[in-house]
């Protein structure tokens, strides 16, 4: 099919798109996050969360061929750079200093969700592509400065590639559940899409660890006791975890993680991104993707709950049988929030819990979310992640460019210091 085909139609609200045509997109993609859901997008505008009051107008760029849908894409036009997590302040600033206004821009990502996966939703590669050319040039027919593509997966990149956009790396820390003892010098996994087997030592690949403690023993032994020693300190403070999923969320328990939450921000001196009816939209429309932690200390002989963290799931899981396809289950680390101080708290909430949960229900990755070296030394490995950029202005292009040139060498150099501290214990 041509692009000829097509018609380009051009939405402001998820609410203008059933839901069953963009999940029923999304269920094609490789890389499929539930933060693509429909009902995730429409959370976000909904609540108040993301819309052009606070710097985010939704685009829906969708091509239809007759009544089907083939392919889409969610834009945001932008005022500032804020809740993105691939940044660009500098290139801002170097436009004002030249009188060239920045903003406003487009960027196709999920708001304030650093999560690598799919963006630009298609039926096949043509209508990728098609669909990619197709938003530079609204882009360009806009008066936009620039588009930004964030966190893309490698059929993403391809098609950006292909549209003569710019590719950019940043690095995420990412644990795996299958058991890995690598070789000397191999400390990273492979760029966000790739797979390829782990094993222990002669070859044997195994799929997923027996419990935290054959997760543990696969790690270096100064890792392996500083693990043990940061959840003695939690445990020996009188803390206690408890988790729950889905339905089994309360009300009191989405009210108590709300507080958590936002006290998280406030307290670095931000107001929180997202709004406590969102996440009241998240347990009625998406509530088998979220698992909850919720951290507690006996008072009085009353179990009192002092901290919590989410993480969300890709797919649903039967926890009473464990999951049906183990390799296809990811976890994402996203909130976390405590009302009293506890030692080393925040690692036992946002890794130790979460990491044990994966293992007890053959999750087959964590990704802990942007940033964070910390992360490795509970064997979060390196991972590449890409980013595809188009900027209007030539000279401008050509400068930026230049500069992902010697950034992307220097992702390079990083990716070899970080493969030099790995918290694996290595094979002999």
């Amino acid at each position: 099919m041509s692009s000829v085909d097509y018609v380009i139609r051009v939405l402001d609200s998820p609410l203008q798109l059933p839901a069953a045509d963009w999940n029923g997109l999304l269920a094609l993609q490789a890389d499929a996050s539930p933060f693509m859901r429909w009902e995730y997008l429409a959370a976000l505008h909904q609540s108040g969360s993301a819309l052009p009051a606070n710097g985010w107008t939704l685009q829906l760029i969708t091509l239809w061929h007759g009544d089907t849908l083939h392919a889409a894409t969610a834009l945001y036009l932008k005022s500032h750079s804020y809740g993105e997590y691939v940044f660009d302040w500098a290139w801002a600033s170097a436009y004002q200093q030249h009188g060239v206004p920045y903003y406003p821009k487009a960027v196709i990502a999920v708001p304030f969700t650093p999560v690598p996966g799919a963006r630009l939703l298609a039926r096949d590669p043509g209508a990728r592509a098609t669909l990619m050319k197709a938003t530079v040039a609204w882009c360009e027919e806009q008066g936009l400065s620039s588009l930004h593509m964030l966190f893309a997966n490698p059929d993403d990149v391809a098609a950006a590639q292909d549209a003569k956009l710019m590719l950019r790396h940043t690095v995420q820390f990412h644990w795996t559940n299958r058991a890995p003892t690598l070789g000397t010098g191999v400390c990273s996994l492979p760029p966000e899409g790739e797979r390829f087997a782990l094993g222990r030592p002669g070859g044997e690949t195994v799929l997923g660890y027996r419990d935290f403690e054959d997760f543990l023993a696969s790690l270096a032994q100064d890792k392996r006791k500083k693990i043990r020693q940061e959840r003695r300190k939690v445990a020996d403070a009188g803390v206690r975890f408890r988790w729950a999923r889905g339905r089994d969320i309360t009300q009191q328990d989405w009210d108590f993680f709300y507080r958590c939450y936002e006290r998280t921000y406030y307290e670095h001196g931000n107001a929180p991104y997202l709004s406590r009816d969102f996440f009241q939209r998240m347990a009625d429309t998406m509530p088998e993707n979220w698992v909850l932690f919720v951290a507690e200390r006996e008072l009085d002989g009353v179990a009192k709950p002092v901290a919590t963290s989410l993480i969300a799931i890709s797919a649903d899981i039967d926890c009473a049988s464990g999951p049906k396809s183990p390799q296809d289950l990811v976890a994402y680390g996203r909130y976390w929030g405590a009302l009293e101080r506890v030692d080393c708290l925040h690692f036992e909430a946002c890794y130790y819990q979460p990491l044990q949960w994966c293992i007890e229900h053959g999750v087959s990755r964590f990704e802990g979310g942007a940033q964070g070296e910390h992360k490795m030394a509970r064997a979060l490995l390196p991972v590449k992640t890409t980013s595809a950029h188009w900027l209007a202005h030539p000279a401008f292009a050509d400068a930026v460019e230049r500069f992902l040139e010697r950034e992307g060498a220097g992702i390079t150099d990083y990716l070899g210091e970080l493969a030099q501290r790995s918290p694996l214990r290595q094979a002999d």
